[in-house]
């Protein structure tokens, strides 16, 4: 029965969704990128990746807040973060979770390295996406899950197996009591040692959310996309695909790390076959190694960009609408400082992460 209610929540939802309408770029009403607070917690973990904007006032979450996920710790090794930490718009910062492999209630192959991954739920749930490491590097890497959060930033489940593969990055679709979630996945790149592999996938999980207000459980998986490049790096851990974001008319766009474009799979909520690595919205030009993505208010996808620390605006179509340069720390002109973003709500601006100096910024 649950399957059923699930199924015919995901119709209405895609005929719900309607295209948004043109208007003049976004970033052109945008002047100032400003520091907001340090992601920095007391236990030193560095590299912000992920960012998300709660959405409800409830345990320790304040609805307006965002949350942002480290990836790295105090010694600055990759995939051993294990902090999330909650900042207000005037640049209070409290620690929202600090987690250990060993306090995870279910499995979680490797243990904790908080990556981009990162959503926040109106029924209260934060859901994180862990690809943990030993010591930093490649070669100790494992598959990782994604870790469920209570209001409170006590962990209460975790999702692993099924397709999750070093998760990445993510997006929501929030229908309260249920959600329906998109990850990327890149672990694969860690067996090929540095070479380029086309095994980048997009997993789409169907999450139904007890009334009791239990932990999430887990109503059905299935890869929509599952070619796109990825490798490892000294400097990145991994370079494959990043950002998610549902656009107005229910396309998902993807930020394609390695080739520099923006790419979209139709259908995502209901398809059941594998788009591969989707259909090029965009490539080159201002794009250079995009992460973190986000749909904008006009409907326009925005990317912040590793290659130049630039931030562009992309309209559906494919036209490269505005472009700002944000790179707050001035780390090397970008140098793969810039990762999680996410609109502040009423569109005030843009919400993101700068690894190079471990800020929460705002474009506004």
């Amino acid at each position: 029965m649950r399957s059923r209610i699930l199924v015919i929540g995901l119709l209405e939802l895609s005929v719900c969704i309607t295209a948004g309408a043109d208007g003049p770029s976004f970033l052109s009403t945008l002047h100032h990128a400003t520091t907001v607070a340090s992601t920095v917690p007391r236990n030193g973990d560095v590299n912000p990746y992920g960012v998300a904007v709660v959405p409800v006032n409830q345990g320790a979450l304040v609805a307006g807040n965002v949350l942002v996920s480290n990836f790295n710790n105090s010694a600055n090794l990759q995939g051993t973060g294990t902090t999330i930490v909650q900042i207000s718009p005037t640049g209070a910062v409290k620690e929202f979770a600090n987690l250990a492999g060993a306090s995870l209630k279910g499995d979680c192959p490797g243990g904790v390295g908080l990556t981009t991954a990162l959503v926040a739920l109106r029924s209260g749930f934060v859901i994180v996406g862990s690809l943990p490491t030993a010591d930093g590097t490649a070669a100790t890497a494992q598959a990782g899950c994604l870790i469920v959060l209570n209001s409170s930033g006590q962990p209460v489940g975790t999702i692993s197996g099924h397709g999750i593969n070093g998760p990445w990055d993510m997006t929501a679709v929030d229908m309260g009591t249920g959600a329906v979630l998109f990850v990327t996945n890149v672990f694969d790149a860690v067996a090929a040692n540095g070479a380029v592999v086309s095994k980048g996938s997009v997993l789409r999980i169907v999450l139904s959310i007890p009334f009791n207000g239990t932990p999430l459980a887990s109503a059905a998986f299935q890869t929509i996309a599952s070619t796109f490049p990825e490798r490892t790096d000294p400097a990145a851990l991994v370079i494959g695909p990043t950002g998610l974001a549902l656009g107005a008319d229910g396309t998902l766009f993807v930020a394609d790390t390695l080739t520099s474009r923006i790419a979209a799979i139709t259908n995502p909520i209901l398809r059941t076959d594998d788009a591969h690595n989707g259909v090029t919205v965009a490539e080159g030009r201002a794009l250079k190694q995009p992460l973190g993505l986000a749909i904008a208010p006009n409907g326009n996808i925005l990317t912040v960009n590793a290659g130049n620390g630039l931030m562009v605006e992309t309209t559906a179509g494919g036209k490269q609408a505005g472009v700002q340069f944000v790179d707050v720390s001035h780390s090397r002109n970008g140098a793969g400082t810039l990762f999680g973003l996410a609109i502040a709500p009423g569109g005030a601006g843009v919400y993101f992460v700068d690894d190079g100096n471990n800020t929460l910024n705002i474009l506004r």
